[in-house]
């Protein structure tokens, strides 16, 4: 597009993304003329002061050159391999315990836990995702054990302008993590706008605006969340005081056409008060059937406060060089401390449907107690400094950054459990008194890490083909490891009849150990541990078409596979990873993915998601030793090889319909089905080969109703009305657990001291509700 002064001489040219900088007279009434060929010529009509920077925003009639602009942005993220398409304006219809994003993502990926907004992607778990808010790195909580204790996610909805989210065979762009990125992006508001949503769980409020000259632009959210009426359904009875809050805010100030700043904060405060009083649970077979119940005394106070600044300067000296400057900091202080104990009865339940006493223990397998008591504390300081540059150069689009990470870390483990069975303590010695479990260490040390990347965009046009190669360094002052990954990425357009794109993409992706890889089980530290290591190939699909009266579908399809060594293995607990500390496992995991978007029902987007995986690991140093009854001397020691992956679940399904009245579609319908094949689980003997039972499957239906309260886009509302700057009022019910499907998300595990038999009981996640 050319932009000339009328009666002026000189003028501009946009670039290939629409932006364009003109220098014009002081104090004067100009004339700004738009026009291309084939457009109709648009004038504005201006007049700045000395110093004054004005933005104009300009649509021609026929919007060709608006809608062009928009298709090539959005084609070039979504044709990216791995990447999952996410609209930010469904988080507050999709009914889930989270909400947010993360909610929505959970839709795609295998899920067991309604309760944390934690994801594990492709066989890996939570700390291999990444996760930036306008190019700043974030970072989640560290000691939490369960989804009780989590509180809200980092990222506020309600400031988020668009979603990136790469499952695999990302950019050399991105960090240095192996399973994924969730890319968040924050609005830049132009006019003052705001939001407030009250619930049963919480509430959150945000304002937006700009100010001076539209120069300013700025966003502040609000978020205070509690569980405890969620939690006053579960199978532990208690008192239940949870409460989290989060305030955060993003301001960008444009100095002029060439240079601006963006500041983000957030300060997060949770905290998680239980004194639990009772549980009962349930389990076993049709035919034979178990009851614990057990009563408790004590209670656990957990705190989690964590800080989070951010400030990068931009500068475009032309309209081809971008150069970026960020700085971050981020601060936790961590406190888990619970003592409690609970007295246990261990009974077998009346499974005869002809007896009386139905449904009741008929005698007892045997009681004790269990003690736990912690007093842990974490604090974590990191700091980064960067810088980001990008050069565009027509068919080329080269990015690079440089990077340093400082990491201090002190860590206060303090922690034990006492068992006793029918007056035994576990484990028996007749010589001494031993702890079930017993850590206790200290570990206070500081680190720095450096990395640089460098990668290129091109575009063969005539080909329809894009492809996207770059390499990443890393160096770990801690272990003195020198990483590179190189990674590439296609995407082809075939100039077919069909709308169809195929993808590609593979690389190196390795993951340094930040602290929680380095712990033991036993809580001590191996500053000796690898980053480990992967190599992702990933091929996909997108096929776009009309179907059902010329409705919009798109069907996506990956598959890929991931080689990785280095491994270091570690076992779940709810949502609590427990490393073994050492790199002694190597580990594969492939599948195919599937995904259907479209409007089942006109105007009301739907999708189904479907996932095939398998993870395996091989724990290198590990043996089983068969002693001979005779002699009791070991005769065979066996090596187990490949067992699967904690994250290990076959099958996931995720379903999202829409629906709303057929003659007024201000009352919504919003219905989420999730199921996935159960992971793996052992006997807590920190010996990975046992580890291949299966925790049963995950199944929970979740659905939302919704009513258009209040319609700001009316044009018969009253001036005069009450309600007149409202935009629009909604009125909500979810049912969560539809079905009221008591799902596991772990076991605790029972031993009978009399007859040497151990039960593993199984905790229940949420009821209907």
């Amino acid at each position: 597009m050319n932009i000339s002064l009328k009666g002026i001489p000189g003028g501009a040219r946009t670039d290939d993304k629409g932006n364009f900088s003109l220098a014009v007279p002081a104090e004067k009434n100009i004339t700004v003329v738009f026009s291309t060929m084939s457009f109709e010529t648009k004038s504005v009509f201006k007049r700045l002061s000395d110093g004054e920077t004005s933005n104009i925003t300009v649509t021609l009639k026929s919007n060709v050159i608006i809608m062009k602009t928009v298709i090539k942005k959005d084609d070039r993220r979504r044709n990216e391999a791995g990447s999952v398409r996410i609209d930010p304006k469904l988080y507050d219809k999709m009914p889930s315990i989270v909400g947010g994003i993360e909610g929505q993502l959970k839709i795609f990926l295998s899920n067991n836990n309604e309760l944390t907004s934690q994801y594990n992607v492709r066989g890996g778990n939570f700390d291999e995702n990444l996760v930036y808010i306008n190019d700043f790195e974030v970072y989640r909580p560290f000691l939490v054990r369960s989804g009780q204790q989590e509180g809200l996610s980092i990222i506020n909805p309600e400031l988020v302008s668009g979603v990136n989210f790469s499952t695999g065979g990302f950019q050399s762009k991105y960090g240095d993590k192996m399973s994924s990125v969730l890319d968040i992006t924050y609005k830049r508001p132009k006019e003052f706008a705001g939001s407030v949503s009250l619930s049963m769980l919480g509430f959150g409020a945000h304002l937006e605006g700009s100010g001076i000259k539209k120069r300013l632009s700025y966003m502040v959210g609000v978020r205070q969340k509690s569980n405890q009426y969620l939690l006053q359904a579960q199978q532990t009875k208690g008192v239940y005081n949870p409460t989290f809050t989060d305030v955060q805010a993003f301001v960008n100030y444009q100095f002029d056409t060439d240079w601006q700043v963006d500041i983000f904060a957030n300060y997060a405060r949770n905290r998680f008060d239980f004194q639990p009083a009772s549980s009962t649970q349930s389990f076993g077979l049709i035919n034979r059937a178990f009851q614990l119940k057990t009563y408790y005394n004590g209670g656990e106070t957990d705190k989690f406060d964590s800080r989070y600044g951010g400030i990068s300067v931009t500068n475009t000296p032309n309209n081809k060089t971008t150069l970026k400057l960020i700085a971050t900091g981020f601060q936790t202080n961590e406190s888990e401390t619970y003592d409690i104990q609970g007295e246990y009865l261990l009974g077998e339940i009346e499974t005869d449907l002809g007896k009386e006493n139905f449904g009741e223990v008929k005698y007892a397998i045997g009681t004790g107690i269990v003690h736990n008591y912690a007093r842990n504390y974490l604090n974590v300081n990191v700091a980064n400094i960067g810088h980001k540059g990008s050069y565009d150069a027509n068919r080329h689009f080269l990015q690079w950054g440089v990077n340093t990470e400082i990491v201090n870390i002190s860590d206060k483990l303090n922690e034990w459990e006492r068992r006793d069975s029918a007056g035994f303590s576990q484990p028996f010695s007749n010589d001494s008194l031993f702890m079930a479990k017993r850590y206790k260490t200290s570990q206070d040390f500081m680190y720095s890490r450096y990395t640089a990347f460098v990668q290129d965009n091109i575009a063969f046009d005539s080909l329809g083909l894009v492809a996207t190669g770059g390499i990443r360094v890393n160096y770990n002052a801690l272990n003195k490891e020198f990483l590179v990954s190189p990674r590439l990425q296609l995407s082809w357009k075939p100039k077919w009849e069909k709308d169809i794109i195929i993808r590609g993409a593979t690389g190196i992706y390795s993951q340094p150990p930040f602290y929680r890889e380095m712990r033991n089980l036993d809580g001590n530290v191996n500053f000796d541990v690898k980053a480990q290591k992967s190599f992702h190939a990933v091929l996909g699909l997108d096929y776009n078409f009309k179907a059902f009266k010329n409705r919009p579908f798109k069907f996506t399809t990956e598959w890929y596979y991931k080689n990785m060594w280095d491994l270091v293995p570690y076992e779940y607990d709810n949502v609590r990873i427990r490393y073994f500390g050492k790199n002694n496992a190597k580990g594969f995991a492939y599948g195919a993915e599937f995904r259907l978007y479209g409007d089942i029902v006109k105007d009301a987007e739907s999708w189904i998601s479907l996932g095939l995986m398998k993870s395996s690991e091989d724990v290198l140093d590990d043996q089983v030793l068969i002693k001979s009854k005779t002699t009791g001397a070991d005769s065979t020691t066996i090596y187990p090889g490949f067992i699967p992956r904690p994250t290990d679940s076959r099958i996931s399904f995720g379903l999202y319909f829409a629906d709303y009245l057929p003659r007024n579609k201000n009352f919504k319908l919003y219905l989420s089905g999730l199921y996935s094949t159960g992971l793996p689980f052992g006997p807590p003997d920190q010996n990975r080969y046992g580890d291949t039972l299966r925790i049963p499957s995950y199944k929970r239906v979740d659905v939302g109703f919704m009513a258009l309260l209040l319609d700001g886009e009316r044009k018969d509302r009253p001036r005069y009305s009450y309600f007149r700057n409202i935009k629009s009022m909604w009125l909500s019910l979810e049912v969560f657990n539809l079905l009221g499907i008591q799902n596991t998300i772990s076991y605790l595990w029972i031993q009978d001291q009399s007859s040497s038999r151990v039960y593993a009981v199984p905790n229940r996640l949420t009821n209907r509700l």
